[in-house]
């Protein structure tokens, strides 16, 4: 009997102990798959790329690399909002997932000095505070930005400059390789980044114009050499301009086609374009001279110091570092006293910024230059996506006025964009052969058709197309798969308000805009029993109504509706704002149209 129970206690002892190996192998198992390896396992040796913002759209630029748990930032930009939402004019990338790995994170680095890649920085970096590495002249940009608005920042230690013909920087565990390449700003760089996973080519924006008059050639050399490397891992490539199968306009045939039409203009010529173009507005002054007319900047009607850098700080940032010459560009101010056939003005406006200075000049907000029917307005650039409406509006008020203009859309050669198209991506896949191909920087079917001609020309084995969000684990010569989608987003700064572009105070306010709204205060007893007349205003919906028809009309009807509420419904306050809305509606779709959406606040007084 003892032996009996002996084995018995023997059989449960082992059945628990098996029970509870299973379970604690169960759990440790759990934990393992909670947490995605390139998140937890530091000695994953697969290298990993994201992006916050810059795929399938233009602007926002942010990408993330990261190998054996640190971070590695590449560029911070801001972009134009798609709709009008009644807020700030543009938004940048969430950092709310990165900022959650605050401590691995190594720092900026910058491919060049573009909005679309450097003007997030500004509300972005004092988030994280690590350093920023750039050239010289987006640091220059940086630190008049962040002289500005006073932000709190040590301009040696927090901003380095590497140099701009080619530099190495080593962030363990990366090392990251920068090379010149050609662009519509100075000193954009190439950079290839490395760790033993393998190397990845990150173009940010360029292009072949050799002809570019204030820089070298792209380093074709270095270009060669890293695109026919084995081990070139993949190259993530800009795609802004991918769709456009005529040859790179250069700056020269700009200059020639300005000169001719300043030539040719019978009173002042106005240029407008995008103010850290230096090598344009070296055009500009050359095509001036050329003409007769004397070049020079439109500066700003306030003199005092402004929060940000615009066109008189590019033009005195591009004399100090050689771009520009002291007599290639005056201001306005020095030659205003000149004959209108003698005076030649660049000035902000290319895309229809509110306060910049063609759209001031166009609404009579500028006091010493008036536009006059004898003027020439050259728009010498593209339009923005995002920005068709506000450059439509100058188009036709200069119209109206009997001002001659001229626009990429009916002159050639008055603009030579930066970003590549078919003929520089072919040129450029004949030299560069990664395994993996991940397009960015550019609308969904531009991101195709360089990936297609990756795959065609440069012999790309595999083509990542992806979301921002989505994480690209890479290996040399191991198939690349998205292992992770992270939440990302955009925002908008509003005064001291960071809001996401969605947020309902956004949609709210749309919705006022195109409906309007009514405001209603009840007055109500503690059981919900009306104790007078609810009192109705309203915004957008019967200010003109004179008679006061429609206000009665709807004061009678939420009466009514709530009257025939029960006790027990009259005592959820939700009940009696959904009387009131569904109240009002019947008065307004009747008087206004079916489709007609007012946004309703009530305001419960207590008697």
């Amino acid at each position: 009997m003892v032996k009996l129970k002996e084995k018995i206690k023997e059989k449960l002892t082992k059945k628990t102990k098996k029970k509870t190996e299973k379970v604690a192998k169960t759990t440790k198992t759990a934990k393992i798959a909670d947490k995605p390896a390139h998140e937890s396992d530091k000695n994953d040796d697969k290298m990993y790329f994201m992006a916050l913002g810059g795929l399938e759209h233009v602007g926002q630029n942010m990408y993330v690399y990261k190998y054996k748990g640190k971070y590695l930032i590449v560029d911070c930009g801001m972009g134009f909002l798609e709709e009008e939402i009644g807020a700030g004019d543009v938004q940048y990338c969430d950092t709310s997932w990165l900022e959650k790995h605050k401590k691995d994170v190594l720092g900026f680095v910058i491919t060049h000095g573009h909005e679309d890649h450097i003007g997030a920085l500004k509300f972005v970096w004092p988030k994280f505070r690590k350093p920023i590495y750039c050239t010289r002249f987006p640091a220059e940009i940086l630190r008049r930005t962040f002289d500005g608005i006073e932000l709190d920042y040590n301009p040696e230690k927090d901003i380095i400059e590497f140099d701009a013909n080619g530099a190495e920087l080593k962030l363990d565990p990366f090392v990251v390789e920068t090379f010149h390449v050609s662009h519509s700003i100075p000193e954009a760089q190439m950079l290839i980044i490395k760790t033993p996973a393998g190397k990845i080519l990150h173009t940010g924006d360029w292009t072949f114009n050799d002809d570019n008059p204030i820089e070298p050639k792209t380093n074709y050399a270095r270009l060669s050499e890293i695109g026919s490397d084995p081990k070139l891992l993949a190259c993530v490539c800009d795609s802004t301009s991918a769709e456009r199968q005529t040859p790179q306009t250069t700056e020269i045939q700009v200059r020639n086609t300005l000169t001719e039409l300043m030539k040719k203009a019978p009173g002042r010529v106005l240029v407008t374009g995008y103010s850290r173009s230096l090598a344009r507005i070296k055009m500009f002054a050359e095509a001036a001279k050329a003409a007769g007319r004397v070049a020079c900047i439109k500066e700003r009607s306030n003199p005092n110091p402004v929060p940000y850098v615009g066109l008189p700080e590019f033009r005195e940032i591009g004399i100090e570092y050689g771009y520009l010459n002291k007599d290639d560009v005056y201001t306005f101010d020095e030659i205003k006293d000149l004959p209108a056939e003698k005076q030649a003005i660049f000035l902000t406006g290319s895309q229809g910024e509110k306060f910049a200075m063609l759209t001031r000049l166009c609404n009579g907000h500028v006091k010493e230059l008036k536009l006059m029917p004898t003027d020439t307005v050259i728009f010498s650039a593209i339009i923005i996506p995002g920005r068709e409406q506000e450059v439509s509006y100058l188009y036709n008020k200069l119209a109206r006025m009997g001002i001659k203009t001229y626009t990429i859309f009916d002159t050639d050669n008055l603009h030579a964009s930066g970003h590549a198209g078919r003929p520089e991506l072919e040129r450029f896949y004949d030299m560069v052969h990664p395994q993996v191909s991940i397009p960015m920087h550019g609308e969904f079917i531009s991101e195709m058709l360089n990936g297609k001609m990756a795959m065609e020309r440069g012999g790309a084995k595999h083509m990542m197309i992806v979301h921002n969000g989505d994480i690209i684990a890479l290996k040399d010569g191991t198939e690349p798969y998205v292992c992770e989608s992270i939440p990302t987003g955009f925002v908008v700064m509003e005064g001291e308000t960071e809001r996401s572009a969605d947020d309902p105070v956004y949609k709210t306010r749309k919705k006022i805009a195109s409906n309007g709204a009514i405001f209603v205060t009840l007055p109500i007893d503690k059981r919900g029993f009306l104790k007078g007349v609810p009192e109705v205003s309203s915004a957008g919906i019967f200010e003109s109504d004179d008679t006061g028809f429609m206000k009665r009309q709807i004061q009678i009807e939420i009466t009514n509706a709530i009257d025939k509420l029960t006790k027990t419904e009259r005592k959820n306050r939700d009940n009696l704002y959904k009387a009131v809305q569904v109240a009002s509606n019947k008065v307004v779709r009747a008087s206004l149209g079916a489709d007609k959406k007012p946004q309703y606040s009530v305001h419960f007084v207590l008697k």
